[in-house]
């Protein structure tokens, strides 16, 4: 059981890539929740530290709004990793975003893994429609 350091990719539906964030997880075999886990705490730990003007994350946090810069706190304020966690696995299970894992789609929290150093994770946000 040995770290692996991955460099984590945020795709649009065409594959362009918008963000890109290194995790270190714990181990090769995981579940799907413990990559969400651990990309939502390193996100909420980089915001918490410095408490920027945005915070780009996977989930939008609660008393936030929507801006083109990111996501913005109406008070600047640390965000609680565990309900950012929470928010973000409610997401997946919505279908709010997918998550492909060596060009393969993860279809539950509880789905299990094999990563290597050579993994490819990519997190590919749907954009929903605007109509009337």
């Amino acid at each position: 059981m040995s770290k692996i350091d991955l460099n984590i990719k945020d795709e649009t539906f065409s594959g362009n890539v918008l963000n890109e964030i290194m995790l270190t997880l714990e181990s090769e075999f995981l579940k799907v929740q413990d990559i969400i886990q651990a990309r939502v705490y390193k996100e909420v730990e980089k915001y918490n530290n410095s408490l920027p003007e945005y915070f780009n994350g996977l989930v939008q946090p609660t008393e936030a709004e929507i801006t083109l810069n990111g996501f913005r706190l109406k008070d600047k304020k640390k965000i609680d990793p565990e309900k950012q966690f929470y928010v973000a696995c409610e997401a997946f299970q919505k279908n709010a975003f997918f998550i492909l894992i060596d060009y393969k789609q993860a279809t539950t929290l509880e789905d299990e893994v094999f990563i290597t150093r050579d993994s490819e994770i990519s997190f590919v946000k749907l954009t929903p429609l605007v109509g009337g």
